[in-house]
């Protein structure tokens, strides 16, 4: 069984006014970063990753540069962690999107496996890849506790994957920023992998956990 330590990156300034991010590399603003120093703590207290796995772009790093320095371990960077490609949408409000593709938006919502913004990607597609990366990931590290950094899409990906729940109902799961999921893999055996914890953010605003 393989122990993995899901966080969300901190805050950007993208997440704030709500722009659709993507693999658009945007930074930490300060509050993202004060975050990240205060999620580091809360996983040096409560576990001891054998290693650390990073989406590429620089949100997610910077993030798991904060926690590394507790557990004075090195970052490795996954490509299959990484944000949903928006194409066309990346950098867009929400507002914008609906007034600039009605109809894209209508269909994606109702079967976000077939439509894909514009020269992006589909939550399928999304889906897909982030799942194979962690079933690598658990390969190389099976019976140990793994910490990886990524980003609200692919986190609520393997949740409704590990749920059996359909993926045009993720976006009713909240993953808040620095937030912590824990999930067992079992490798091999994907019935007896399980969701521990879920989007725990007591370590940022003293309360809100949701254990199960």
């Amino acid at each position: 069984m393989t122990h993995f330590i899901l966080v969300r990156h901190g805050q950007t300034e993208w997440n704030r006014i709500e722009r659709f991010r993507g693999r658009a590399d945007v930074p930490l603003n300060e509050t993202g970063l004060a975050q990240a120093e205060a999620t580091g703590r809360r996983v040096a207290s409560e576990w001891q990753p054998v290693a650390i796995y990073s989406s590429p772009l620089s949100r997610a790093i910077r993030t798991a540069d904060a926690i590394s320095r507790y557990s004075n371990l090195s970052i490795l960077t996954h490509p299959g962690l990484t944000d949903i490609h928006y194409g066309e949408w990346q950098g867009l409000t929400y507002a914008e999107v609906r007034q600039r593709y009605p109809y894209i938006l209508q269909m994606r919502v109702q079967d976000p496996i077939g439509y894909a913004a514009p020269g992006g990607e589909t939550v399928g597609q999304m889906t897909a890849r982030v799942c194979a990366a962690i079933e690598e990931i658990a390969a190389k590290h099976d019976g140990g506790s793994v910490l990886v950094v990524t980003h609200g899409g692919p986190l609520r990906a393997v949740v409704c994957d590990l749920l059996a729940v359909e993926p045009r109902r993720g976006w009713r799961i909240m993953v808040e920023n620095c937030s912590v999921t824990v999930i067992e893999i079992t490798a091999g055996q994907p019935d007896r992998s399980r969701l521990v914890l879920f989007n725990d953010v007591c370590h940022l605003n003293n309360g809100h956990a949701h254990p199960l």
